[in-house]
């Protein structure tokens, strides 16, 4: 199993390829990752990185962490699991305000 990593701080150009790029002095990457405005479809200006091994992302985080890329210092670290989100719901759409609920 291998290791996720955050990279932020990716200039709002960077692409894909790019941020795969930068890892493969350090290990195998499995897959590479630039987050997008959903909208717009712009970088958000970080990314995921997962590689093969567990010392391979140590190693990596070691490296690149706060180094220069593209005009903007990186933060390389371990990704955390994503939070869990809250479904939607609830909420007044409106209508009459005067009305009783009950």
């Amino acid at each position: 199993m291998g290791s996720k990593l955050y990279v932020g701080g990716l200039p709002y150009s960077a692409t894909q390829a790019e941020l795969t790029d930068l890892f493969p002095a350090h290990g195998t990457v499995e897959s590479a990752n630039v987050i997008s405005d959903k909208f717009t479809g712009q970088s958000r200006g970080f990314g995921f990185v997962e590689m093969s091994s567990g010392e391979e992302a140590q190693a990596a985080i070691s490296a690149l962490n706060s180094t220069e890329f593209g005009g903007r210092t990186l933060t390389v670290n371990e990704a955390k699991p994503q939070a869990p989100r809250m479904g939607g719901g609830g909420g007044d759409f409106g209508g009459d305000k005067r009305r009783s609920r009950f």
